[in-house]
């Protein structure tokens, strides 16, 4: 997939500010200072596009952005953050919780972990939480030019034998580095093969007619486990 222009949209406090439901989105997430921003501006090739910072929790709204003016990209905040009042961050989680369950062109989530970290409790109930509530996602398991490729493997391994048992068919998993830019087509192909299958599925409205919000199932036969 080629990123051909990269458009900040808004910036939502919740769902029913979120903008209209005509677009697909796909949607990150991950804990506090798993490298999240790093990996977006990666993806969309725009160095600016999601504000990096080095304190954790930056990201406190719904930041979304309109990618190759036909689908979205939405920064959501990371879970687990620690700063602020705890009113705050149960509004955050409340906000993200209601995106995640109810938005309807909601077409995948890309969960990032921390490829330099044993399995991490936080990490693995918000995995749980995605199953039980039926959100389509995919792992990401990220900064891997931070430790060697048999660290990686062996913490991968790890976390999927943790969360194995939710599972009839694991989640498919990817690797990435936002400083070497491994991954990053990878992940591209996953956005650009469920925008070819939304596009086979979604029948053509006449040119006078105006486009309406997209109205599909979430997920999709692809032979992945999404």
């Amino acid at each position: 997939m080629h990123i051909s222009s990269a458009i900040f949209h808004c910036s939502a406090p919740d769902l029913d500010a979120c903008p209209d439901g005509s677009l697909p989105e796909f949607a990150f997430i991950g804990r506090s200072n798993v490298g999240k921003s790093s990996l977006l501006n990666l993806l969309a090739g725009e160095a600016g596009l999601a504000r990096v910072s080095p304190k954790p929790g930056f990201t406190k709204m719904i930041n979304i952005f309109t990618i190759n003016k036909n689908w979205r990209l939405v920064d959501l905040p990371g879970y687990g953050f620690a700063e602020g009042s705890k009113k705050s961050t149960r509004q955050f989680n409340k906000a993200v919780s209601a995106y995640l369950k109810h938005r309807a062109n909601l077409s995948l989530v890309f969960t990032l972990i921390d490829s330099g970290l044993t399995p991490q409790e936080i990490d693995l109930e918000f995995i749980g939480w995605l199953a039980q509530n039926g959100v389509p996602f995919v792992l990401v398991f990220t900064k891997t030019d931070k430790i060697t490729p048999a660290e990686v493997k062996t913490n991968i391994t790890a976390f999927m034998a943790a969360i194995a048992p939710w599972f009839v068919q694991p989640p498919a998993t990817f690797t990435c580095s936002a400083n070497t830019g491994d991954g990053r087509q990878a992940l591209l192909g996953v956005i650009e093969e469920m925008m070819t299958a939304i596009r086979a599925e979604t029948p053509a409205e006449p040119e006078e007619k105006p486009a309406g919000p997209v109205t599909r199932k979430r997920g999709h036969d692809l032979d992945r486990p999404w």
